[in-house]
């Protein structure tokens, strides 16, 4: 069991968030262990500081960090975390999105489970909320993506690198490791630092993790269709190995792969569209997703995934935060 004296860093950068960061600090300041928490308001133009000054009056623990103009040669997120690594104190470092929502135990339950599996990195993938026809067209490929490629048990027990994961809203380092890999400033250019991080790990032998929706660990990513394009546009090929032939192979697979099926063998097609819906039923509910709109609307997310292909090869450059980001 972890320590109840060991004292946890919560990073968090934060970037124009006045629309979530005060629900993430009521949160975690319910929470009694020891820990600081520490917010990098990077050059904000919000409220977001405001927030962040008003709750640090309600809890000890809360401090805001100012952000310095960003340096030639760093995408925001990765500069923000590692300004945040150089001013914590803890054993362990907690770097989560601002858009994340804890409840209960779960800081404690996973340090637990990094100590008891000696783990260098845990990573969660939340439980998406989605509250539009936007967010539910869109956001479940995600889910769909990663689960019906990579078992994730195998990012923990697999030795290659191939089976890598991470999700940067909640990533948790023994913080001795981190200090030694430094790794925010080694991919400090990376789009995906979170998977490039995860891999770079496996390849020096250090233990990683990653789960997918628990359920006291929340997020909503994006609020509008609009918004998942342009943030799974920036990203969605990293799913895939950053093998832009293999992305589309693998739509042409689950979009069009009942047509040989079809012709060859189309005694065989029940069979197929019944192995489909298991597929769907599995990754819904080990993402813990409504199966009712992963089997109704997979057409849709179909079309999703092949627009924000189709996106990505018509765009060179990507602007997230109104800052650029560069493929």
């Amino acid at each position: 069991m972890a320590n109840p004296d060991e004292l946890v860093s919560v990073l968090i950068p934060a970037r124009n968030e006045e629309r979530n960061i005060s629900v993430l600090l009521a949160h975690l300041i319910k929470n009694k262990k020891a820990m600081e928490i520490l917010v990098y308001d990077d050059q904000s133009t919000d409220r977001t500081a405001e927030m962040v000054l008003d709750y640090s009056k309600l809890d000890s623990r809360i401090q805001l960090i100012s952000g310095d103009p960003l340096p030639v040669g760093w995408l925001g997120k990765n500069h923000a975390c590692f300004q945040l690594a150089k001013k914590a104190c803890g054993h362990y470092y907690l770097f989560l999105d601002a858009d994340v929502q804890l409840f209960g135990t779960v800081i404690e339950d996973t340090l637990a489970f990094m100590k008891k599996k000696d783990l260098g990195l845990l990573s969660i993938f939340p439980k998406q909320i989605q509250k539009t026809w936007g967010e539910r067209l869109s956001v479940p490929i995600m889910n769909y993506i990663l689960l019906t490629l990579l078992p994730l048990v195998l990012v923990r027990l697999s030795p290659f690198t191939s089976h890598s994961a991470a999700n940067g809203q909640f990533m948790l380092f023994n913080a001795s490791t981190y200090h030694k890999t430094e790794p925010h400033e080694q991919f400090k250019l990376a789009p995906v630092e979170d998977i490039a991080i995860a891999r770079q790990f496996k390849k020096q032998k250090i233990k990683v993790a990653c789960v997918t929706s628990e359920d006291r660990v929340q997020c909503r990513m994006y609020q509008s269709y609009k918004e998942a394009l342009n943030g799974f546009s920036k990203n969605i090929i990293q799913f895939f190995g950053n093998i832009t032939l293999f992305a589309f192979a693998f739509w042409i697979l689950a979009a069009l792969g009942f047509i040989p099926v079809l012709i060859e063998w189309p005694s065989y097609l029940p069979l197929y569209i019944i192995g489909i819906v298991f597929t769907l039923l599995f990754y819904s509910m080990a993402a813990k997703q409504n199966v009712f709109f992963s089997i109704v609307l997979f057409p849709f997310h179909l079309i999703f995934i092949l627009h924000t292909l189709l996106i990505l090869k018509k765009r060179k450059s990507y602007l997230w935060k109104d800052r650029p980001i560069y493929s």
